[in-house]
């Protein structure tokens, strides 16, 4: 069997932090977890292109590419790739020359309810560029496959909506956040993005003076202007935690008495199933793919002025003492499995391989 070769770029990760970096984290280890099977049962060799400091993070049974800025321009190696893989939107280094098949995972079109005028269709003429000629595009919700079917009807490429998973933390060792005590709080985790409407939060805070409000994330520029903002209001029951590792993540989602998550545009949304895992009552907005990942067992914020926000958050509180409601909440958690989703990968390329007008 003529061995094939498979391309996956993470592009220039810098951490594992956010949601592209939790994504690509976990989907490379469960298809690195399969590589020796690939090798034997399909003659599929597994290559990940990325930051030589994240060589061998997947271990040595798939083999790892340099990654270089001239990328952007050509990229040449000494390798075939019969299917090359891009992970998610954001990264611009060129397939290999010789390439025979491109994959595109996307994540969102999010430009579309951000951004308006000449610069929404600037990014959406980069995205059409990007996507034309594709061998097959992955969109992780149906809401962004839609949104792919709106704006691009002309494409003539497949898209497969492939869930992302979401990380059980509730296994991981916990590590107490400094500074919390047993005071309950609600929480929010997300890179803390203006997108992530971290405004509607404060103002809800600043109304609802008794509740505690805890907000944490990866250090950004947007990260100094929130600790600006909760100095400036003078919001004592806002506090700030940025940089956390796995085991304080999970000591906040398992003493939260409830998450946050009112974004105003999102591909997927990892931090509420991650929450939902631990049987926590969410509270999302009903914009673009949170009502996909939430179903029926999410709360749901149908206006962001703060007397409405609170008022979603304590029934959502008091309803969610009712038996059974923390186990749908975790059956709804368990949906989104990792497993699952390179297993849905994996068929993709497969399919791709095996096509007639494919073959090798």
């Amino acid at each position: 069997m003529n061995e094939r070769h498979i391309g996956l770029s993470f592009g220039r990760v810098e951490h594992w932090r956010d949601g592209l970096g939790e994504f690509s984290r976990q989907l490379g280890a469960e298809l690195a977890m399969r590589a020796q099977a690939l090798r034997r049962d399909h003659g599929i060799a597994l290559h990940y292109h990325l930051p030589q400091r994240w060589h061998g993070q997947f271990g040595r049974d798939v083999q790892y590419l340099p990654l270089h800025t001239l990328q952007r321009y050509w990229h040449r190696t000494s390798v075939r790739f019969s299917i090359w893989h891009r992970l998610h939107q954001h990264i611009r280094l060129l397939p290999p020359s010789g390439t025979a098949q491109r994959v595109e995972t996307v994540h969102d079109l999010n430009f579309l309810h951000l951004k308006s005028g000449s610069k929404r269709e600037r990014y959406r003429q980069r995205m059409a560029r990007r996507l034309r000629g594709s061998s097959a595009i992955v969109a992780i919700t149906r809401h962004v496959a839609q949104d792919i079917a709106t704006q691009f009807p002309h494409l003539g490429t497949p898209v497969t909506v492939i869930h992302n998973g979401a990380t059980d933390l509730t296994r991981t060792p916990t590590q107490p956040v400094e500074g919390l005590g047993d005071q309950p709080f609600l929480l929010h985790i997300s890179r803390m993005a203006p997108s992530k409407n971290i405004e509607a939060m404060l103002a809800m805070a600043a109304a609802w003076p008794s509740k505690r409000l805890v907000l944490a994330g990866a250090t950004s520029s947007y990260t100094g202007e929130v600790q600006r903002l909760v100095a400036e209001r003078k919001l004592h029951n806002v506090t700030v935690r940025l940089d956390l590792d796995e085991a304080q993540k999970a000591w906040l989602y398992g003493h939260c008495e409830g998450f946050l998550f009112p974004s105003l545009a999102e591909g997927f949304g990892l931090p509420p199933i991650e929450a939902m895992h631990f049987g926590k009552p969410v509270f999302l907005s009903r914009l673009t793919s949170l009502p996909e990942v939430g179903g029926e067992v999410a709360n749901y914020f149908d206006s962001f002025d703060a007397a409405s926000m609170r008022s979603v958050v304590e029934t959502g509180l008091t309803a969610h003492q009712q038996v059974g409601r923390a186990e749908a909440l975790i059956q709804r958690a368990r949906s989104f499995d990792w497993s699952r989703c390179a297993e849905a990968y994996l068929a993709l390329y497969v399919r791709l391989l095996t096509a007639p007008s494919h073959s090798t």
